[in-house]
């Protein structure tokens, strides 16, 4: 029996949307941990930072970042990108898939096509 897929992230965003209609299609069964409604998962958030850079899993292209402090953007180094994270969790690429050790960083078909379900 394969391990179950936890998808993280935002309902509403286009990147999610795309996600799950992916997965959708092919009937990849998978369960939602929702940003908005049971906030950002700590040790997902650190294992994702280890594994990618916070530079890739803090999402500096969106408008959370924008709304950052300059001073705050200028100076985040991995441990104070996990406490931005874990307050605002838009601050976090989407979506983050995990299925036991394998995890895959925003919406990568060729990534997400290694996970089985």
């Amino acid at each position: 029996m394969s391990k179950s897929i936890t998808v993280y992230g935002i309902k509403n965003c286009n990147t999610m949307k795309k996600a799950f209609e992916w997965m959708d299609k092919r009937k990849i069964a998978y369960v939602f941990h929702d940003y908005k409604k049971e906030g950002a998962d700590d040790a997902v958030l650190k294992a994702a930072i280890k594994k990618f850079g916070w530079e890739n899993v803090i999402n500096r292209k969106g408008t959370s970042w924008r709304k950052l402090p300059e001073a705050q953007r200028e100076k985040m180094t991995e441990k104070t990108a996990i406490a931005a994270a874990l307050d605002n969790p838009s601050l976090i690429k989407r979506p983050i898939v995990v299925q036991g050790a394998q995890m895959v960083l925003g919406f990568d078909e060729d990534a997400l096509k290694k996970l089985k379900a």
